[in-house]
């Protein structure tokens, strides 16, 4: 009897190959048009499969199965980076500053690689199984937003999960959990205004650069003294720029910076606290300011019971040596989108190793993964969509 660990350990050359062919041809958000393409010409030679294009530059595919059951909704991410990369393997980017540098290319080809494992037996699966390849997760404000607004995709939708692979876990780790997983990314832009002049004068000015970097030290008393230290707040002021030579004091100096969190309240009232050190330091010194804020994707929040199902799943595929509780993390995801709409929950699967030289960080230009990460996580998702499907309606209550 042919097992669905044999199943999908048929599928490995397929997987790599699918992986390899999307790292050499990344695409940045809202322009995958290559890649929706690929995956659409992949998806239509599987049976059983409605395959569509929600946007230009999604694909949706959808199974419906032989009894009555839920509707599952399956997202992988199919965007890649501005980034240059510096790997030297034969499937490096052929794409000048662009780069799969966060394992969307392997989500990509997991989610290819359940699809193909379902639509050769349609009749085990209960209920309907949505699978989206979601364009522009990367750039706010996301895909999955769109394609919640703008699009059918979330109607009926009675339950949504998906995965990241997570280099910075051992290859093959399973990782859950409830509640607050992942931080709503927003974005801060500071723009002081000084009076430039003489660099041999600064009397004359208002030094913009002095009064910014004033502005930065500041900001960290507002998670070090203005929030409660069991609330969860970052502050990362991660751009400066100011001045054209050496000896010219600017007339302003211009800083961004991101804000996470995790509680709507606090992140309700970051834009407040942040603004009054702002305007506490430039008034002090004479400057004025321009302040901007921009919310970004919501936290993203793990339903408890869809969490519970998919430990319980981790816990039979993977085994225990391979599962542990995730952390929260403080980066952020459009999948929250999704959260919105229906119960789910998102998990990690580990892709480094020291073998396949993937424990690089995320967003780096060496980043890659172990592929054997990829067996994992169609091992996972089809588990998920077998289970999650089984009962009709909404909740189960486990």
């Amino acid at each position: 009897m042919t097992t669905t660990q044999d199943r999908v350990e048929s599928l490995r050359g397929q997987l790599v190959a699918w992986r390899r062919h999307l790292h050499m041809n990344p695409e940045v958000g809202f322009h995958e048009h290559d890649t929706a393409d690929f995956v659409e010409a992949e998806l239509r030679k599987m049976p059983g499969l409605t395959v569509s294009r929600p946007t230009a530059t999604s694909v949706l595919a959808v199974l419906k199965g032989g009894k009555p059951g839920r509707t599952l909704l399956l997202r992988a991410d199919i965007d890649a980076l501005p980034v240059e990369e510096e790997n030297t393997f034969e499937f490096r980017s052929q794409r000048p500053g662009a780069m799969h540098a966060c394992g969307h290319d392997g989500h990509t080809a997991i989610l290819l690689g359940v699809a193909r494992l379902l639509s050769e037996n349609p009749g085990e699966v209960p209920g309907e199984v949505r699978m989206i390849f979601q364009h522009a997760e990367e750039i706010g404000p996301g895909g999955a937003e769109e394609l919640v607004m703008e699009t059918g995709l979330m109607d009926g939708v009675d339950v949504v999960t998906g995965l990241h692979l997570n280099s910075q876990l051992p290859a093959g780790m399973v990782v859950v959990k409830p509640g607050a997983f992942m931080a709503a990314p927003d974005t801060v832009h500071i723009t002081v205004k000084g009076k430039g002049g003489h660099g041999a004068h600064p009397e004359q000015t208002v030094d913009p650069i002095a009064v910014g970097a004033q502005v930065v030290t500041n900001l960290q008393h507002v998670v070090s003294r203005h929030v409660a230290a069991l609330d969860a707040l970052v502050v990362s002021i991660t751009y400066f720029q100011s001045g054209t030579t050496h000896n010219v004091i600017p007339d302003t100096a211009v800083l961004m910076g991101t804000v996470r969190t995790f509680d709507p309240e606090l992140r309700r009232r970051a834009p407040e606290l942040i603004e009054r050190v702002v305007r506490g330091v430039t008034e002090a010194h004479g400057a004025s300011y321009d302040f901007g804020y921009e919310f970004g994707y919501r936290p993203l929040i793990n339903t408890d019971w869809v969490a519970a199902q998919l430990r319980e799943i981790a816990l039979e595929t993977v085994g225990p040596e391979h599962f542990q509780e995730a952390q929260p993390t403080m980066g952020g995801e459009d999948f929250s989108a999704y959260l919105e709409k229906a119960p789910g929950a998102y998990f990690n699967v580990g892709s480094g190793s020291d073998e396949a030289d993937s424990r690089w960080p995320h967003h780096h230009p060496r980043f890659t993964i172990d592929e054997a990460s990829l067996e994992t996580g169609v091992r996972m998702l089809h588990a998920a969509a077998l289970r999650l499907t089984g009962e009709p309606g909404g909740q189960s209550g486990s």
